[in-house]
């Protein structure tokens, strides 16, 4: 089952509406004396701060993309291991020794992603097994600050409203929260990318049948000659989602 474990962590309640203006982003999340300073929001961040608003989320993810570690195109190798072990666990009766595993993967994943929602959301599920509830909850809060974010972005409805993202996978993971299935995308501009949906759904009397990406920022710094290889599809063998308060 192609889904998030913890599609029930994700708030009822998303943010407005606010595409990122690349302009707004620079000028606040570069500037040492601003709120939005990205060193201290991503200190914030790490630090599993809950008083971090939406306004905090929206400069500390998209200000990420001006940052040094952001490397869209590099491979994450811990992810790829952070999958395997979370496509063993056994749901009934996860061990132990497996879990604390998905936490170390995970912390090595985030080391290269650390706005992932597949791999926040691991976490999140590890450390709740492991009666760890203090860092789940902290791990399923950065996950719904991301969510939120990518969500509010743009109604990914059109061309011109679509969703910011700073990696692939963070489109696919919001597609699952909000229970899509997908097909395979396709380039519709030089930033923008369409994901056709399996089961188109209507909204406001007109058929929708796929959402728009803006994956923009991922070949912002592109070597000449790259091809990129998108990482393969993943499963949770039906693990349940769990909810925090």
């Amino acid at each position: 089952m192609k889904r998030l474990l913890n599609l029930l962590w994700l708030l009822p309640t998303l943010a407005a509406a606010q595409a990122p203006v690349e302009e707004d982003i620079v000028a606040k999340t570069l500037d040492t004396s601003s709120p939005y300073y990205h060193t201290g929001l991503m200190m914030r961040y790490n630090a599993g701060d809950p008083t971090m608003t939406d306004t905090d989320y929206h400069y500390l993810y998209y200000g990420y993309a001006y940052q040094d570690e952001y490397k869209p195109l590099e491979t994450n190798l811990a992810l790829d291991k952070l999958l395997l072990l979370a496509s063993a666990i056994n749901p009934e009766e996860p061990q132990r020794e497996t879990l604390e595993a998905v936490i170390s993967a995970g912390t090595d994943a985030l080391r290269r992603d650390p706005f992932s929602p597949k791999v926040l959301n691991l976490m999140a599920y590890a450390y709740d097994m492991l009666g760890d509830k203090e860092q789940a909850a902290a791990y399923a809060r950065r996950m719904n600050g991301v969510l939120r974010t990518i969500l509010a972005s743009g109604d990914g409805l059109t061309q011109k409203t679509p969703r910011h993202v700073l990696m692939f996978d963070h489109a696919l993971d919001a597609m699952d929260v909000e229970g899509f299935s997908y097909g395979k995308a396709r380039v519709i501009s030089r930033t923008v990318e369409y994901i056709p949906l399996l089961t188109p759904y209507t909204v406001e009397g007109k058929k929708r049948r796929g959402l728009y990406f803006d994956f923009g920022r991922v070949y912002w710094n592109k070597p000449e000659g790259y091809t990129y290889k998108r990482d393969r599809t993943w499963q949770f063998n039906n693990l349940k989602p769990r909810e925090y308060k």
